[in-house]
């Protein structure tokens, strides 16, 4: 029998900051040596930077170190060994596992995992998942396809190492994944925001089946950052009388962040197996503060076929200013994953994130769950469409419902948009990642 406190870690999870970061600095050197030491990739990066392991004695000199981009990854990959490259740190024969990111920036990055590796990432999950109320008495349903992108792959695994029971419900459509979940009464699920969403929608308007009848009481949310966009989280809850959960990770990093049961509106750092810094995006400081955002560099400890060391992952993130409730002392991220270095975009000479406007819209009643948003140039002023859907027997209200989206998106984002009101379920679908925002300015 599992033991309740099994993946409650009170020694660990809620250590002294001197501690925490002690052992964070032991175990950053040992994964910069090996990365020094056994990756060509890696070693040209450090000795070209002048840094060697015996250089770094303090989380400090940490910072001398430079960054790794994904184009670099992909720039080395495909090469012998084949098909990984010279970040490679292990024979080819103890490489255990196979994922590749979503390619939704470009080419996808082939990440290797030995089988130490993977047993690393269900325990970054496992704590995770003991942290949003997951028991050995949970019934969890996996509505992903199981492929070569990572998804929810060591949710699964992690989910089965803490005792719960788990259906998968790769080949099934939308609404057979429905219906098994009532067949069994599964208890709790994972999938992203979008399709969160979309299953709800199914469920009701071409089943019949209101998903707050379901058995579902839990739900963990990756992927795309609606989880923690009050407005969408809301949408969600609302839907399957559920509580959301959000969780951060890619797949060359791991799952490096987690909302806990206490919903701080932010997640806690997974610190004992990651170093996470923020790096100004204009200055290039490193921001120890609240209240400032920037870009997220980070690095995994464990992995070792491919190491993660100081990657500079895009995603942009501040400090939450006071500590979680729920006891544990790995320090918040403010409101979760904001948005993309490279999704937020210039316009009008306003920066613009696309949550601030998926907070709007989904903000608003009568407006549905899908929108889209187009920034293209007439003449040579930039201009922005945005397209949403006036749910059924909303028509009625379509005035006051332009005037309020005008109103939020004036004050959420300091710009001024073209409206487009279409009918329910004209706007495309998504069941993984959404590509809501498209800017079709010209690239000089």
């Amino acid at each position: 029998m599992i033991s309740e406190q099994k993946y409650w870690n009170p020694i660990l999870e809620t250590l002294p900051r001197e501690k925490i970061r002690k052992l964070q600095l032991e175990k950053f050197k040992r994964i910069f040596s090996w990365a020094y030491e056994h990756s060509r990739f890696h070693r040209a990066l450090y000795e070209k930077a002048g840094v060697k392991p015996e250089d770094i004695r303090s989380l400090e000199d940490v910072r001398r170190l430079p960054t790794v981009e994904k184009s670099m990854m992909r720039g080395i990959q495909r090469k012998d060994p084949f098909p990984y490259g010279d970040a490679l740190c292990v024979p080819l024969d103890e490489v255990s596992e196979f994922r590749q990111t979503s390619g939704t920036t470009g080419q996808p990055v082939y990440q290797p995992d030995t089988w130490q590796d993977w047993e690393w990432w269900a325990e970054c999950w496992s704590y995770i998942l003991w942290a949003q109320g997951y028991r050995p008495r949970d019934r969890v349903f996996l509505p992903f396809g199981y492929n070569v992108f990572v998804a929810f792959w060591a949710g699964h695994y992690a989910a089965e190492k803490i005792g719960a029971e788990v259906v998968p419900g790769g080949v099934l459509d939308t609404q057979a994944r429905i219906l098994k979940i009532q067949e069994l009464r599964c208890t709790a699920m994972m999938a992203t925001p979008t399709y969160v969403l979309g299953m709800a929608e199914t469920a009701r308007s071409r089943m019949g089946i209101d998903p707050r009848s379901l058995s579902i009481r839990k739900i963990t949310c990756a992927g795309e950052p609606g989880a923690n966009i009050p407005a969408t989280k809301k949408r969600m809850e609302d839907a399957w009388g559920a509580k959301v959960y959000d969780h951060a990770g890619a797949t060359e990093i791991g799952a490096w962040g987690f909302e806990c049961e206490a919903q701080p509106g932010g997640l806690h750092v997974n610190e004992p197996f990651f170093l996470v810094e923020i790096q100004d995006m204009k200055t290039g400081e490193y921001i120890e503060e609240p209240g400032r955002r920037g870009k997220m560099i980070i690095t995994a400890f464990d992995r070792i076929a491919q190491p993660c060391v100081r990657f500079d992952s895009k995603d942009v993130i501040e400090w939450a200013p006071n500590p979680c409730p729920c006891g544990r002392t790995s320090p918040l991220i403010k409101g979760g994953v904001v948005g993309r270095a490279d999704d937020i975009t210039k316009v009008k000479g306003v920066l613009l994130a696309p949550s601030a406007i998926e907070e709007v819209v989904r903000g608003i009643e009568g407006l549905g769950d899908e929108f889209e948003v187009i920034v293209d140039k007439q003449g040579d002023v930039d201009r922005i469409t945005l397209k949403v859907e006036i749910l059924s027997g909303r028509e009625g209200d379509r005035k006051a419902i332009e005037t309020q989206l005008k109103d939020q998106l004036r004050l959420k984002t300091n710009l001024g948009y073209l409206l487009e009101f279409h009918p329910y379920g004209e706007l495309p679908r998504y069941d993984v990642k959404a590509k809501r925002f498209k800017d079709l300015r010209p690239k000089y």
